[in-house]
């Protein structure tokens, strides 16, 4: 079994930050992709960002230049590093984790989503 837990969400003023944070756990030989969506009430969700297990990272226009991805291998976690919010950046965030798991299988998971709302 594998689980992915999400944190990090909240409310911010614009112009804040937030930090998300996406922990896998459980039957797991190593993690491949990582990617960050998001879904505003209303409109279908997209990706705001994403990496791969050599190290290369993509980003959605609308984020480029405020947001950061970046994991930690040795605690199976990515996190999202959001600078710079607008108000149009209020939505669910949603984690997406492709892995190889110890029984050798490819899988994918998403995480439960964490409410990030930029308001003033």
């Amino acid at each position: 079994q594998v689980q992915l837990v999400e944190s990090g969400g909240g409310l911010v003023q614009p112009g804040g930050s937030l930090k998300l944070s996406c922990a896998a756990s459980g039957s797991i030989f190593s993690i491949n992709t990582i990617t960050w969506y998001r879904q505003a009430p209303g409109k279908q969700r997209e990706l705001v960002a994403a990496t791969a297990s050599g190290g290369s990272t993509n980003y959605a226009e609308f984020v480029k230049g405020r947001f950061t991805i970046a994991r930690d291998s040795a605690k199976n976690t990515v996190y999202l590093q959001m600078n710079s919010l607008k108000v149009e950046d209020t939505a669910v965030y949603y984690c997406n984790v492709g892995l190889v798991r110890r029984t050798g299988a490819y899988s994918n998971y998403w995480g439960q989503g964490t409410q990030v709302t930029v308001s003033s």
